[in-house]
This record gives structure tokens, sequence and C-alpha cells, in this order.
């Protein structure tokens, strides 16, 4: 390990909060059988994390990625930080190394929040003019993780006004057994029908009455009260 990530590492030491790390581990449900079982926290909060982004700013991604392997939670998170950072600024070549880096260290971007401030920006940017089929493998996996990364990384596309993949993921992922699931798809749903309602609604009308609950209410979280009810009354 070179002595720029040392002194990253020591810096993070330094600002651990023992408070802090134990409401994180009850929060990312790291107890035995929980979807974070066994992680571990500094207790050192995202603005924080943030500001270490700008203050390193030139690491590479070989060296960001000493840290994703991390069995702290909070080093994973500046590790993927770093990632990011490095992708928008770099070069194509370099978004290809990061956007591979990402994929080839899944195992460690395990959990919800690693994903959803990541994937969209290197995954789903990296994806943008490219085929998509590595989402759909994603989406097949068997890891949690992955199959939130293949339905996050369409945020990059939605924000573009292209859908179509959120819907086909969505399709996929429509009888996933994990909660997390269905909060991840029906959080994409929502941000399609922000953009255009007339196309959420026509997935929703197709399959409403066979979503996963929790799925059907992120995805009408934004609807009007009457026709949001509608909906949960199997009324449309």
């Amino acid at each position: 390990m070179n002595k720029k990530i040392k002194q990253i590492q020591s810096e993070l030491r330094q600002l651990a909060n023992k408070e802090k790390a134990e409401h994180a581990q009850r929060f990312f449900k790291t107890g035995k059988g929980e979807y974070g079982e066994g992680d571990k926290f500094l207790g050192i909060r995202v603005p924080v994390l943030r500001k270490f982004v700008k203050k390193h700013r030139g690491i590479a991604a070989n060296e960001a990625s000493v840290l994703l392997k991390s069995k702290f939670h909070e080093e994973r998170m500046l590790s993927l930080f770093f990632l990011v950072d490095i992708f928008k600024r770099g070069e194509e070549k370099i978004k290809e190394r990061v956007y591979r880096l990402y994929l080839d260290n899944t195992k460690y971007i395990n959990n919800w929040d690693l994903v959803d401030t990541t994937a969209g920006h290197i995954v789903g940017a990296f994806l943008q003019g490219r085929g998509r089929q590595p989402l759909y493998v994603l989406a097949r996996s068997r890891s949690l993780w992955e199959r939130r990364i293949s339905i996050i990384s369409t945020l990059h596309f939605i924000k573009e006004n292209e859908f179509e993949d959120t819907l086909k993921l969505s399709e996929i992922l429509l009888n996933d057994k994990e909660d997390l699931m269905h909060k991840a798809v029906g959080w994409m749903l929502r941000e399609v029908g922000k953009r255009d309602l007339k196309t959420e609604e026509e997935f929703l009308i197709k399959h409403y009455k066979v979503m996963p609950r929790t799925m059907l209410r992120y995805a009408i979280e934004k609807f009007p009260e009457k026709r949001r009810q509608m909906y949960l009354k199997g009324r449309i």
C-alpha cells in the first residue's frame, strides 16, 4: 500500500466517531441475517468523504481501488467517490478502466448507498451510446447488489429521456424476492414518470396488479392521492 493511501486512511481514522458508527451499523442492517451483515463503520458522514475527494484529487484508479477492499464502509464509499471523480474527468481509456474496475469489484459494492451514489455515474454513463447487455447480465445475477446496480445504472439514461432499458429491466426484476429491489425498481419507475407520466402509467397498468406492494408504492408516490388510491385498490 502506497504512502498516499496510508495517509488517507490515517486521516479517516482520526475522524472516526464510535457513536455515529454504532448508529450506522443499525441503520444499514449489519446484524446477523440482515442485508449488510458484518459491515463495519468508522462513523464518518458522506459530506466529509466528498471533501476528501477534493483534497486528495489526483490519485489513480488503481490506488483508489485499494480502499474498495477495506472492511470499513466509509473507505469503500470514499474509493467509489474517487472512481466517480476519476471517471468524470478522465479520457475515454480511463473511463473504460474505471468501468471495468467497478464491475470487477461488485462484491465490495455491497450496500444500497454504495450502489445508489455511483452506479449511474459510472456504469450508466459508460454505457450511454453503447450496448446495454451488461445490465441484463447483472439483472439476472444471484447478487442483490449486482441486480441493484443494473436498475440504478439506468438513472443515467432516464435523465437523457431514454426509458426503454429501465422498463425492460423492471419487467425482469418484477418478481425479485428482495425488498431492496422492490424499492429500487419502484424508484426508477417514479423517475421515469417525472419525465414521461404516460410511459410510466402504461407500464403500471400492465403490471401493477402483480407488482410487489412496496414497488408499486414507490412508483406511485408522487401521484395525486385519488389516482394513487385507485392503483392501491386495484381499480385502474
